[in-house]
């Protein structure tokens, strides 16, 4: 068999298993938006929780799963932003590096029950916080940083040398370089982990559960941070696991395709601006 006809055969199975997944994705996201589409309206979306028995009202959860995936990323995203920025720019290849690189590894190998276990012990015990906003949030953290942290490092990392090099070779400060040179190149990754830790937060259920608990306000825009903080994904949970709803079903299925277009909603925020930033910066043509 010659060389050219492997390659054929190589590319083919790449580009079938491609259009499988891409398949696979499509199946699966269609069948979520055509059960829970036609449940989806102004009431179900931003009615109250005390009107649930009618078939509607998950308007504090929707609010309660972005305020906390906001102070989470508020609190993790500058955090890790400088553990990255330190592991790849300025750390030195050393024992003390090594054990930081595998903490951040094996932080992010921890089912998220064990986290969510330890926040309930530590904040909503310990700290004396409760079942809240602020408990939940906390968790989420230990929950971001761990992929955020090795995201922004490989990210920088892939930033090639000579643009450091140019940068140094104008009159450039070491930090300055970082700041006007390198992070501008790296921030498509950056973004990229960003929303791959918003989508995995968004739809976390095991720490919240722990944390922020299975109850919610009456209404939308409590902000108070010390109240519970049900979200979509554990409302979803509790439904289908302990719900005495009648439609709990309809229901379950709204909430499963308000969370997908929540998500795609998301992540076209983050995308577009970027995009429009990085043709000005004439990163990208």
């Amino acid at each position: 068999m010659s060389a050219r006809l492997i390659n054929k055969i190589a590319m083919l199975i790449l580009w079938l298993t491609g259009f499988f997944i891409i398949a696979l994705l499509c199946v699966f996201l269609g069948y979520i938006l055509y059960k829970g589409v036609p449940v989806l309206s102004v009431h179900f979306i931003f009615g109250k929780s005390s009107d649930i028995s009618a078939g509607g009202g998950v308007g504090a959860q929707l609010f309660n799963s972005f305020y906390m995936l906001f102070l989470s990323l508020l609190i993790s995203v500058p955090v890790a932003l400088g553990a990255g920025i330190y592991l790849a720019e300025y750390a030195r290849n050393n024992v003390v590096t090594k054990i930081i690189r595998l903490s951040t590894e094996s932080l992010a190998t921890v089912p998220s029950i064990v986290l969510g276990l330890f926040g309930m012990i530590v904040f909503v015990n310990m700290a004396g916080l409760g079942f809240s906003i602020l408990s939940g949030t906390f968790t989420l953290v230990l929950l971001n940083l761990p992929l955020l942290v090795r995201v922004t490092e490989e990210s920088i990392k892939l930033v090639p040398q000579a643009y450091r090099e140019a940068s140094l070779a104008i009159g450039a400060t070491k930090w300055q370089t970082i700041y006007k040179v390198v992070l501008p190149s790296a921030l498509a990754g950056i973004i990229t982990g960003i929303i791959l830790t918003a989508g995995r937060a968004l739809g976390e259920t095991a720490i919240l559960i722990f944390t922020a608990g299975t109850t919610v306000s009456r209404y939308m825009f409590d902000t108070d941070v010390m109240a519970a903080g049900e979200t979509l994904a554990v409302h979803l949970w509790y439904l289908m696991s302990v719900g005495l709803v009648p439609d709990r079903g309809l229901i379950a299925d709204g909430i499963g395709a308000l969370l997908i277009i929540m998500i795609l909603l998301f992540n076209l925020v983050l995308t577009i601006p970027l995009r429009i930033i990085q043709k000005r910066m004439g990163i990208i043509k």
